[in-house]
């Protein structure tokens, strides 16, 4: 299965975390991360979101249906999302998973590394995405690492 972890867009400042929306950079970044996106993906994908309005905003560029999922929230912990991708249909080539960091790079560093560092993640940058084929081998999984790029690569 191909598994994509894609950080949300630029955002604004608010108190309320939650309900911070896309500046019309972070517009600019999802759109062309889409763009990219969708000139690569197979054509059977799923669209996995968190519950904050700027990663919903930033999958919305996509134009699929949206699975809003809170194990993607902000505050997730990386060992709760690989239960989840274990329990992912084989039925989908493909998910997106649209979130937040620190848990994506965390979970970049589980998925590569086939252990959990507590300490480990890797900086992902704002409408990035990491591109993983993940296969499952007696209750493990196996992670190879296809493809990593920015907005700033896709000019």
């Amino acid at each position: 299965m191909d598994l994509i972890l894609w950080r949300h867009a630029e955002a604004e400042d608010s108190r309320n975390d939650m309900a911070r929306r896309l500046t019309i950079k972070g517009q600019q970044q999802a759109k062309s991360s889409a763009q990219w996106l969708h000139q690569h993906l197979p054509v059977n994908f799923q669209v996995f979101c968190s519950e904050a309005v700027r990663a919903q905003q930033t999958a919305e560029f996509l134009k699929q249906p949206l699975t809003i999922n809170k194990l993607l929230n902000p505050n997730s912990h990386p060992l709760n999302l690989a239960t989840f991708l274990q329990q992912q249909n084989a039925a989908s080539s493909a998910q997106i998973w649209v979130g937040h960091q620190p848990w994506i790079g965390q979970f970049c560093a589980y998925l590569l590394n086939g252990i959990w560092l507590p300490q480990q993640f890797w900086s992902v940058k704002k409408s990035a995405f990491w591109w993983f084929d993940v296969r499952f081998y007696q209750q493990r999984h196996q992670a190879r690492l296809k493809v990593v790029l920015s907005p700033a690569a896709l000019k």
